[in-house]
């Protein structure tokens, strides 16, 4: 019955064909190695003669019976040399001797499938240690040259008998080989599937393999140790783990060999980490040893060359062998090998000659030294024995020390206690030290006492009593009476180098005691000191104090303390502990303690908060996730609030604090924004990257503030901004949660409170404008185009969206709000690239069209034009806006560009006066329409204040006299109105000679002339005017002359027409009449006494100065100084 081999295990039949004269040259044993059989044994072949064929392979059957069985085989084999019948278990015996092992399996099989089970063969192909290498070479597929030169027939190699090898779980009797039978369709199936079953058997071994080889890496015994083990030969090394599962593995063996079975069980179990069925669980490419009994007999003698032994390994193929592989060749690789373990041993032996110099080297230091100090002490000894001799004078003790008080030796006092006992130790040093530094420091000049904090705080480092170091500590804190800045940075190093070595116990046990002590010193300089250290201390203090103990004497300080510089430090402190705390319970505390010092009314204060304390609080909320998604909103929602309660008086001062801490929380925000990109991952930093442009972001308040700190380096900023514009303006927001948190909620939470702001509040919409100039600056250009725009209505909507809700009389839509200052303001001004100038203008252009043709206030564009004004960089884009307005066909525009040169006036240098505005105010005082003209009064009346060209003034005063003298003015009441108004508000600051000869002479005319008038709401509304302006000139100095002969004048025609009109303001007037014509009698009466005023001085500085000669002379205290002041009785 022919069996299939499930195993490809030999050659193929086109091999054994063209290789029949390959013979069998030497056997090993399985267990000594010896080769060939015994002789004179009838079953083993003789040395020529051919082994028997062995058709192994999977295809080798065939329907023919062309195959033999393997029994038939040995069976006829044995017929031809002996009649008599042998026993099955003596051909299995027979077999297994002479290695061969594969016909052994066949005959095995054959046997089970006949249902007689041999015991010998049952145990042979179920012990796994059968089939161990007994090689030190590494399990690969290489030719082994390992047969042996057959005698009398040179060039003939025995035939390599080649064997699989299963795993230790999948042993040969474990394999079902019933299964095998002779189906041909079911022979590829079967052996794909074993071999995916070795092939998964022996992924698993590599696995543990290695995972024991990675365990012995670790547990390596250091270099150095094994150098010390090496150097001294008494002490054993400690046994590694690898060297332990191989003698696990020997011992093991060695009690299965040998009949210890109970004992091996006992071992295995308590070896349960290691599988001895399997020499490679040991190690990865480990070569397995010989058994213990061969090491014993071999400890002696040199151990055999790895080429020594065999290794009967896998799959090799016979045309990979080599074929000068012959018997000759060992000696010489034996000697190559040798070579090759001489060379390496003397490698070795370097290695240890190095590091026994070094060790001779380290003693031959440590001896020299030795020797310097003991020839000190021998010089001492031979000084001293000299010393004696020369005094071995026979003196009697009592005539020796009297001779010797003579020498002035002082030992009594503490000083002289100290000087005879020389310190001989470096404890000892101390001590005195310590004893010592208390009395030192008094005597030492104020300007010199920072010579001695390296020796206090040595002192106080290294003595070992604490009642002795808190002294020195209290010492150190005290040594200045009012340390200067110099003087704070010295202790301060001098503190951190001590908390350093002493490390954070000690720093809580003996520094913070003194900074404690110190909180309410009387002096601002120590309380100073105390702040700063807080801060310098932070990093070596212990968490929980850090947290607790500190924060709560920083928060003492900055809620107590009057010394504003001392405020400031305790600021700068906690932003330095913000840095440093991780305790997510200290956020509420934290926000109140950054509300708290941004009110403070030290404008350093606050200076040191948006420098410091905002930047680190911002870090730490960043690291809690909380920037965002509370310190933020919490913030806007004050701001709401206030907005909310500030209906009717808004509390600007608020506003301000926290629309400040907003813009300082801007640079954080886009760092985390770029922080948390969907591209953050890809930016690199090799490559060209460009450099950030200087004007990329607005200047920081402080280096904490730069966004290129905030992210780590200028490169890497560089890089992520790169990706940044190019996900904006390419890839869009999506899957980008903190940007899309700026865009969908921080943005219109912002745009909802601007619409909430009342134009004329100038402060606020500063503050909006500014913020929003941080803003989009920080996030970009890109981003302020397409996120920040869109949010804000572009110019035809807010005309559409103006004709619907903007009247004369509403003044409650969209143009009276802040939106359009903050947006002209705060994002068209971002960037100044010709485009965006344009922008500008236009949107200016749009917005004074709108409002003058819907009759709306003017409040929005005079708030733009009062922000915009306020850098010259932008009045020439202003004038060209308002000359869109003077050559406008609307007289509506024309009237609203005359009124905005009155606020463009006051910061426009002259020469644009001269040259833009003055041509521009003339054209319009000749327009068509009254109204218009009536409109530049106002500008004319501020040149008059603000310029000091004379040729200037003298054409606005011609112009301003051709509106009061032509006659064609005389009954315009509003031109009248504008002119008396503009009077009263430029007067007081106008030109002294302007004012008397032009403003004065003209309010008298235009009062007498309301005497006259028949309107009595026009003559009220005169009236009114010309009390107004009075009442601001009367605070001027006006000449007599002017006083007499218009002033006066003026102001009677006034009472007049308020006897009449108004009786409260008749009263005012007539005691304002008064006063003046008392300031004129007191002049007249004043020029009458000149000489006499002359006198009079002069005699009265000389009483002035004998008096206080008198009270220089008074050298007596206090009482007495009072005593002189007190009546005689």
């Amino acid at each position: 019955m022919a069996s299939v081999n499930p195993f490809n295990l030999s050659d193929s039949e086109e091999e054994a064909e063209r290789r029949p004269n390959d013979t069998v040259d030497t056997e090993r044993s399985p267990s000594d190695g010896a080769p060939g059989p015994p002789p004179g044994n009838p079953f083993s072949p003789p040395a020529d003669a051919e082994p028997p064929t062995l058709l192994l392979s999977s295809n080798r059957t065939s329907p023919s019976g062309e195959g033999m069985s393997a029994s038939a085989a040995a069976t006829s084999a044995m017929a031809g040399s002996s009649e008599a019948r042998v026993s099955v278990d003596t051909i299995a015996a027979q077999l297994l001797r002479d290695q061969y092992i594969l016909t052994a399996l066949e005959f095995h099989t054959e046997l089970l499938e006949a249902g007689r089970e041999l015991p010998r063969l049952r145990d042979y192909f179920s012990n796994p240690g059968n089939f161990e290498r007994q090689s030190g070479t590494p399990p690969l597929r290489q030719p082994m040259p390992w047969a042996c030169k057959v005698k009398g027939q040179p060039g003939r190699y025995s035939r390599l008998v080649q064997m699989n090898r299963a795993g230790s779980i999948s042993t040969l009797d474990s394999l079902d080989f019933a299964r095998y039978s002779d189906d041909g369709n079911r022979e590829s199936d079967e052996r794909v599937a074993v071999l995916e079953f070795e092939l998964r058997k022996a992924k698993e071994t590599i696995q543990a393999l290695r995972a024991n080889l990675t365990q012995a890496a670790e547990s390596e015994v250091p270099s150095q140790e094994r150098k010390n083990f090496k150097s001294s030969p008494e002490v054993q090394e400690p046994i590694r783990p690898l060297e332990k599962r191989a003698l696990n593995f020997l011992v093991n063996e060695y009690l299965l060999k040998n009949e210890y079975k109970l004992s091996s069980i006992t071992f295995s179990d308590e070896n349960d980490d290691q599988d001895f069925e399997l020499w490679d669980d040991v190690g990865l490419n480990i070569p397995k040893p010989p058994d213990l009994l061969q090491l014993y007999r071999n400890c002696g003698s040199p151990l055999p060359s790895p080429r020594d032994v065999a290794d009967v390994s896998v799959g090799v193929d016979f045309g990979d062998l080599p074929g000068n592989c012959i018997a000759q060749e060992t000696p010489r690789k034996l000697d190559l090998t040798q070579q090759v373990c001489a060379v390496f041993i003397s490698g070795t032996f370097v290695q240890e000659l190095e590091y026994q110099i070094s060790l001779l080297n380290n003693e031959k230091q440590s001896l020299a030294e030795q020797i310097k100090k003991l020839q000190r002490c021998v010089c001492a000894y031979i000084s001293g024995l000299a010393e004696e001799q020369r005094l071995k004078v026979k003196l009697s003790p009592a005539f020796q020390q009297a001779l010797l008080s003579f020498c002035r030796m002082c030992s009594d006092s503490r000083l002289g206690a100290e000087v005879s006992r020389i310190a001989d130790s470096e404890e000892s040093v101390m001590l005195m030290l310590g004893r010592c530094l208390p009395h030192i420091v008094p005597n030492v000049l104020l300007a010199k006492r920072e010579e001695l904090i390296p020796l206090i705080l040595c002192t106080a480092c290294l003595h070992p009593e604490p009642k002795e170091r808190d002294q020195l500590l209290h010492i150190l804190f005290n040594l200045i009476k009012r340390p200067d800045d110099e003087q704070r940075q010295m202790i301060l190093t001098g503190c951190v180098a001590f908390a350093r070595h002493v490390g954070p116990t000690r720093v809580e046990a003996e520094l913070l005691p003194q900074c404690w002590e110190q909180i309410n010193h009387k002096y601002p300089e120590r309380r100073l000191l105390v702040a700063e250290s807080c801060g310098a201390l932070a990093p070596y203090l212990p968490k929980e104090i850090r947290s607790s103990l500190v924060l709560s004497m920083l928060q003492q300080m900055l809620t107590e303390d009057k010394a504003d510089m001392v405020r400031e430090a305790v600021v700068k402190s906690l932003g330095i502990i913000m840095g440093y705390i991780d305790d997510p319970d200290k956020y509420s505390q934290g926000f109140e303690l950054m509300l708290l010092s941004l009110g403070d009314p030290s404008e350093r204060v606050v200076s040191a908060v948006h420098q410091v304390f905002i930047p680190a609080f911002a870090a730490w909320t960043t690291e809690l996730g909380t920037l965002y998604t509370a310190l933020i909103p919490s913030l806007l929602a004050r701001i709401e609030k206030l907005l909310t309660q500030g209906e009717h008086g808004l509390d600007e001062h608020k506003l301000h604090i926290f629309l400040s801490a907003l813009q300082s929380l801007i640079p954080p925000l886009f760092a985390v924004v770029l922080q948390n990109a969907p591209f953050t991952s890809r930016a690199k930093l090799h490559g060209d990257i460009p450099a950030i442009e200087v004007t990329r972001f607005p200047r920081p308040a402080s280096p904490l503030q730069d966004v290129a700190t905030i992210i780590g380096s200028r490169e890497m900023l560089s890089a992520l901004l790169l990706l940044y514009d190019h996900q904006l303006e390419h890839e869009g927001t999506t899957g980008w949660e903190s940007l899309l948190w700026v865009v969908n909620q921080l943005l219109p939470q912002l745009i909802e409170i601007v619409g909430r702001i009342n134009v004329t509040s100038t402060t606020c919409v500063h503050e909006f404008s500014r913020f929003f100039w941080r803003f989009c600056r920080t996030f970009g250009k890109i981003f302020t185009n397409t996120k920040v725009k869109f949010f804000f209505p572009p110019p035809h909507q807010i005309m559409c969206s103006t004709h619907h809700s903007v009247d004369a009389s509403a003044g409650n839509g969209i143009l009276t709000k802040a939106t359009v200052p903050i947006y002209a303001t705060g994002v068209l001004t971002c960037y100044n690239q010709e485009e965006d100038r344009k922008l500008l203008v236009g949107f200016l252009e749009d917005v004074m069209t709108t409002l003058s043709l819907s009759h709306a206030p003017l409040d929005s564009l005079k708030a733009s034009f009062v922000e915009l004004g306020a850098n010259p960089v932008y009045h020439e884009l202003l004038l060209t806006v308002l000359w869109y307005g003077v050559v406008h066909t609307s007289a509506l525009v024309r009237c609203t560009a005359a009124r905005m040169f009155e606020l463009l006036v006051k910061g426009v240098n002259e020469t644009l006066v001269a040259q833009r505005v003055v041509p521009a105010l003339i054209t319009l005082s000749s327009d068509p329409e009254i109204s218009v003209r009536i409109s530049t009064i106002p500008a004319f009346g501020t040149i008059m204040e603000t310029v000091t060209q004379k040729e200037l003034l003298e054409r606005v005063k011609m112009q301003l006299a051709s509106f009061l003298e032509d006659p064609q003015y005389q009954d315009q009441h509003s031109l009248h109105m504008e002119i008396i108004r503009t009077f009263g508000r430029v007067g007081p600051n106008a030109e002294p000679r302007f004012r008397d000869e032009f403003v004065l002479p003209h309010l008298h005319k235009l009062a007498l002339a309301n005497n006259s008038q028949a309107a009595e709401s026009k003559r009220i509304d005169i009236a009114t005017q010309l009390f107004e302006a009075y009442s601001a000139l009367s605070c001027c100095f006006i000449s007599e002359e002017v006083m007499v002969n218009h002033f006066l004048p003026g102001l009677r025609c006034l009472r007049a027409d308020m006897e009449q009109l108004s009786p409260e303001h008749e009263v005012i007037l007539s005691s304002m009449i008064k006063e003046c014509e008392i300031k004129v009698e007191n002049r007249g009466m004043s020029d009458a006494q000149g000489s006499m005023s002359i006198a009079s001085s002069l005699v009265g500085e000389d009483a002035k100065t004998k008096f206080l000669s008198k009270m220089g002379q008074l050298t007596t205290s206090g009482a007495m100084l009072a005593n002189v002041f007190q009546r005689k009785k």
